[in-house]
């Protein structure tokens, strides 16, 4: 998955650039403190015009609260967390050019342990955008261990995406994928690189990247692919994405490998 946080003006030429070269997952954020969710729209329009049809694209973006929008909230902010959901769901799908989104994700939850009314009544707005059908995938991103645990036991519908930053320390989010993988949840990792380049280029890593004739970074997304995770890369490098692509061609990671990268920084 081909991720925009970050790319500023730049948004709209990397996305059509991510896609020419093979990326069919978009995540984008309706934030625009850190998102141009706009301008991957216009990428859209534009990749369209090449006859890169819609329904070939997934195209995830989230609701983020009042709190993490820098006073440039996309919705209301003095209305109800329904409403702000809603009005905000409106606005990525104008910018998108879409009529519908295939995975809707919360940002983060409103606190960090527990969770509150206010989670309850997004998750509630939610699981109607999801009945609807006007999102295919509801999820949720940074969010622990236990409140997962706690959203997937409480919700009429569970979340479908869960979406971390990924540090190799914990091993690389264990707690969370293990409720993920109970639960059949696809879960997205990023900062997969810059969360952890402490690692990335240890000797070991370089030994495995040379064995299969790759780059270290291409083996650390080979090993996320082989313990079920769907990885985001956001390199602004034509070459780096065109690598990036290529681990999920590599062959595979021996149990050996896979078991010295899940336990190197532990």
């Amino acid at each position: 998955m081909y991720g925009t946080a970050w790319k500023k003006e730049q948004t709209a030429r990397l996305v059509e650039l991510a896609v020419t070269v093979g990326f069919k997952a978009i995540d984008t954020a309706n934030q625009l403190i850190h998102y141009q969710e706009a301008l991957v729209g216009d990428a859209l329009l534009a990749l369209a015009r090449k006859a890169v049809k819609r329904e070939d694209l997934f195209l995830q973006t989230k609701f983020t609260s009042s709190d993490g929008q820098g006073g440039q909230e996309p919705y209301d902010a003095s209305a109800s967390i329904t409403e702000q959901v809603e009005q905000s769901f409106a606005s990525s799908l104008n910018h998108l050019h879409t009529s519908f989104i295939d995975s809707y994700v919360l940002h983060a939850p409103y606190s960090r342990r527990g969770l509150s009314d206010a989670d309850w009544e997004v998750w509630a707005a939610f699981e109607n955008l999801y009945a609807s059908g006007k999102t295919k995938m509801i999820g949720v991103s940074n969010i622990s261990a236990p409140q997962l645990a706690l959203l997937c036991e409480r919700a009429h519908v569970k979340p479908m995406m869960v979406q971390n930053r990924c540090f190799a320390q914990f091993g690389w989010d264990y707690h969370v994928r293990e409720i993920c993988r109970a639960q059949n949840i696809i879960y997205q990792g990023f900062s997969l690189l810059t969360a952890n380049v402490q690692f990335i280029n240890r000797p070991e890593i370089r030994d495995i990247a040379k064995r299969l004739s790759t780059g270290p970074a291409q083996v650390i997304f080979r090993f996320a692919m082989q313990i079920g995770m769907l990885p985001l890369t956001g390199t602004t490098s034509e070459q780096h994405m065109r690598e990036d692509l290529t681990a999920e061609q590599l062959q595979p990671l021996t149990p050996e490998e896979m078991q010295l990268i899940e336990t190197i920084a532990l």
